[in-house]
């Protein structure tokens, strides 16, 4: 059974950081992709980055390029999302994901 479990936000701050990380079980973690999702309140699922298999390679949105920063521990079969200078705007909920499998999510708040 895949299982993702997501931890680390909290309130921060603006210009504040936070690393996320996201603990995976149940699959061989060291094959795939993995990413990280955020809805805001009142709006839809907005895809913030991803990483690939090996951590070669990793892609962001551009409302966080610059900012946040993913990784990946195959040995530990955890990924991370390290973010800095956080705005109010990024205020959401993280998940992590891989294709149709999703955590429940950590409430990350960026307020002063």
């Amino acid at each position: 059974e895949v299982q993702l479990a997501e931890s680390g936000g909290g309130l921060v701050q603006p210009g504040g950081s936070l690393r996320l990380s996201c603990a995976a079980s149940g699959f061989t973690f060291s094959s795939y992709v993995m990413s990280w999702v955020r809805q805001a309140p009142g709006k839809g699922l907005e895809w913030v980055s991803h990483i690939n298999y090996d951590g070669g390679r990793t892609f962001y949105a551009d409302s966080v390029k610059g900012r946040f920063s993913i990784s990946r521990d195959n040995a530990k079969n955890t990924v991370y999302l390290q973010m800095d200078n956080l705005k109010p705007e990024d205020t959401a909920v993280y998940y992590c994901n891989i294709g149709t499998y999703w955590g429940q999510g950590t409430q990350v708040t960026v307020s002063s």
